[in-house]
């Protein structure tokens, strides 16, 4: 296999140089595959705005559509949607989008929590490959850290729901979620500034300008300073709580000799320099009988090493080509790096109880071919994908008596794939789409485990003593899977589609890095843990999904009304629930990771996407009044979940960050006002009760809840000034997203287990740790906009 990869990189490779130097160029703007930049601007302005004016244009099938066309469901946003609605980040969107749930992983500010109908990541652990794609401008992002991205300089934003493969260069089980930065003006320069200012002492500033140097070749350049005050304080330390610190740019290149051939060298970069995120305890602390505090937002864990600190950074090259007017040749060569440094502190309070100081080291490289073919009637691609990426995991866990178990997880994943997705029109209202994908997945893994004495570990700058070396574990696993698609569409009429699918998702296993090898158990009952049932312990096995969908859209009345309505059902085997417990070693508590493969769910859902525009010059010429609402219901359910215990749980397991119901409603007015628009909306979120875990877990798991946001934003002509006034949460909800539990539980029930003395019993410390993280609260700041 190793062979096989090495000699794939170096065709993948050669491939791309052939395409990038090798006569004739050929393809303008290459992404939307479109020739004129601006036309493919204007069209993602209209994107999702609700208006009669123009319909959405996406490339969920790497090609340029109508949404309403594309037999799959998907949300799209424009980057003038997004502004408009005063969108901070990744994570706001999922407030309106069916079934979805995005958000900063537990103690953390960008690492990224993501869910597409009940398929997801909740443990952003190295050794695992998120269920939901992360892409910036077709770069596959293969790791949660340093994924909560900022809203800048963005041209649009697609969610893909369901599995995707045949189109894409990674295969998802979930979703993918494309950011798709703004291509450049190649015939004049341009030059666009944004200031925020509002509560919490929020000041950001994003400016961002192009300009063509000669008649084919263009530069671009965005920078991005992001500030935000605390939400609260950690009351042991002094530092803000929930602050945001974030210093970021892009760059850009374009070549363009022709309009037969397209080159694009882009790069970015993102500084976090925000404080730790400290955890609000729910319950009175066991051993020194501190209560919780009044502000969710405050906290008082003591631990400060090492500083909070994250760097993301990375390059794209992409080249295209048109050989003939049939056919267009794409490569996409990409490179990302990430490092994290972060101080967990578990239990929330100043004494070492349950701290962890973690740091985090990510990169990868990634290369695609793809072959698009347009006959007419016949269109698609056939693609080629390599990925090596390299992940590694090192953290202390240091608890009460100055014992510190300091585990090191390195993994490399090493994915080769063939993939092809095509189209054949039988008539023009008749399409048969057939696609397929081969993955081989290599994954490897190094663990090792050291429990010291006497103080942190030497890799934190610790003075702690080496006691006892629990894991020393090395393996290598090798996955291959065949994965199809298939899909039949009928249009009625032009702006009507009706459309069954079927799409099969897997993603591989591997080995859990925080795994404990001495915690093996003897599986075949001969008195001794061999090496075998070390490897059967530390390994967990590859998932699968089969999808089916059907679905309605239509633009109807003149397009004064969109409308997408799906239903899905799927089968979900093997699922991977990663997780941690506390549990105690030869008389030591310890931590240790494990790793679960449910077998067997199922989940079914509808989802229901609308915008509509009911009046117009109703009040005065010119004025329209725009309402959007969705509407996703998800009923996910294990239908066998074995423990550890060997007993079917399946009935007393739920799907994590999974609420039944996710809808959204906004209403908008817009009017003619001083010369040039005035736009108002409001919207209103509902999610219903979230489990942060399979197991219910009383405190934590977050009731149903609404959120309410409103915008005002008046457009000068040509938009060359905006000026905004925004609020988000305006009624100040407090909404849990994640937290961590180390206290006894009823696996059966969930309910917690307490002592003769009506105690909770703590699993990993003394102090018992039941630590939750919150949403944003109230914000509300004003924008202002200029452009040149």
């Amino acid at each position: 296999m190793l062979a096989t990869n090495i000699s794939a990189r170096s065709i993948l490779l050669a491939g791309a140089a052939v395409t990038m130097f090798a006569a004739p160029p050929a393809l303008a703007q290459s992404d939307a595959g479109q020739n004129d930049a601006t036309t493919q601007t204007q069209q993602d302005a209209q994107a999702t705005t609700p208006s009669e004016e123009g319909l959405i244009v996406v490339t969920a099938r790497r090609r340029s559509e109508s949404l309403i066309d594309v037999p799959i469901a998907v949300t799209a946003y424009s980057g003038e949607e997004l502004q408009q609605a005063g969108a901070i980040d990744i994570t706001d969107i999922s407030n309106t989008t069916p079934n979805v749930t995005l958000e900063p992983s537990r103690g953390t500010n960008s690492t990224l929590t993501a869910f597409i109908r009940g398929v997801g990541q909740q443990d952003p652990v190295a050794g695992f490959e998120p269920g939901v794609g992360i892409y910036l401008d077709d770069v596959y992002l293969a790791r949660p850290q340093a994924a909560v991205l900022d809203i800048y300089d963005v041209q649009r934003i697609e969610v893909l729901r369901g599995p995707q493969g045949t189109l894409y260069g990674r295969n998802t089980i979930g979703g993918a979620i494309k950011y798709v930065t703004k291509r450049l003006n190649p015939d004049k320069p341009e030059l666009r500034a944004r200031a925020t200012y509002g509560t919490y002492n929020q000041a950001d500033l994003v400016v961002s300008g192009s300009a063509p140097l000669t008649d084919t070749l263009r530069v671009g350049l965005a920078g991005a300073r992001l500030s935000r005050d605390g939400f609260g304080e950690n009351l042991t330390t002094g530092q803000q709580n929930y602050n945001k610190d974030i210093w970021a740019g892009r760059a850009s290149f374009e070549f363009e000799p022709s309009s037969e051939f397209f080159l694009r060298l882009s790069g970015d970069y993102t500084h976090d320099k925000s404080n730790a995120r400290g955890g609000h305890r729910l319950i009175t602390s066991l051993a020194t009988n501190q209560a919780p505090l009044d502000n969710v937002y405050d906290s008082r864990g003591g631990l400060l090493d090492p500083t909070q600190d994250v760097t993301a950074y990375g390059g794209t090259l992409l080249a295209e080509m048109r050989p003939s007017d049939w056919l267009t040749v794409r490569s996409i060569t990409g490179y990302r790096k990430d490092d994290s440094d972060t101080p967990i502190d578990f239990d929330a309070l100043p004494a070492v109880d349950l701290d962890v100081p973690a740091r985090y080291n990510n990169e990868q490289f990634s290369q695609e071919m793809q072959a698009l073919v347009d006959t007419g009637k016949l269109n698609g691609l056939v693609g080629i994908y390599y990925l090596d990426a390299k992940a590694r995991t090192v953290f202390d866990v240091r608890l009460p008596g100055t014992v510190t178990a300091l585990t090191f997880g390195n993994v490399g994943t090493d994915t080769v794939a063939l993939f092809g997705d095509f189209t054949y029109d039988f008539t023009p209202q008749i399409s048969l789409s057939l696609g397929g994908r081969y993955t081989w997945d290599t994954r490897s893994s190094v663990v090792n485990r050291g429990v010291y004495i006497g103080g942190g570990s030497p890799y934190f700058g610790g003075a702690g003593t080496l006691i006892l070396q629990q894991s020393d574990f090395r393996g290598s696993r090798n996955f291959k899977q065949f994965t199809p698609r298939a899909s039949l569409s009928y249009k009625p009429t032009p702006d009507q589609t009706i459309y069954a699918s079927y799409s099969q998702g897997f993603k591989g296993g591997g080995f859990d890095p925080r795994g404990v090898t001495t915690a093996a158990p003897d599986f075949n009952g001969d008195g001794t843990v061999s090496y075998d049932e070390v490897y059967r312990f530390m390994t967990f096995d590859p998932e699968k999904v089969d999808s089916y969908e059907v679905g309605y859209k239509a633009s109807l009345f003149d397009r004064r009304l969109n409308l997408a309505l799906d239903g899905f059902y799927a089968d979900y085997t093997d699922v991977q629930v990663p997780g941690s417990v506390g549990t105690t070693i030869n008389g030591q508590q310890t931590f240790i990771g494990v790793t679960t493969n449910a077998g067997k769910a199922r989940i079914k859902g509808i989802e229901f996407e609308g915008n509509a525009v009911p009046l117009r010059d109703f009040g005065a010429p010119g004025d329209k009044l725009t309402f959007a609402w969705t509407l996703g219901y998800i009923d996910a359910k294990y239908t066998q979940f074995i423990d550890s215990r060997g007993i079917d749980v399946a009935d007393e397991r739920a799907f994590q960050n999974t609420p039944e119901w996710t809808a959204s409603g906004t209403l908008g007015y817009s009017a003619p006002v001083g010369g040039g628009d005035l736009d108002v909306t409001g919207t209103v979120s509902y999610r219903s009760k979230t489990q942060q875990f399979e197991l219910a877990t009383p405190m934590l798991d977050q009731p149903g809840y609404a959120l309410f946001d409103a915008n005002i934003v008046w457009h000068a002509p040509d938009d060359r000034f905006t000026i905004g006034l925004h609020g988000r949460n305006l009624f100040d909800k407090r909404y849990i997203t994640s937290g961590y539990n180390f206290l006894a539980q009823n696996p059966d029930t969930g309910a917690f287990v307490k002592d003769a003395n009506g105690n909770y019993i703590s699993t990993l410390g003394a102090e018992g740790v039941l630590t939750a993280y919150y949403g944003s609260p109230r914000q509300v700041f004003v924008t202002f906009g200029v452009k040149f």
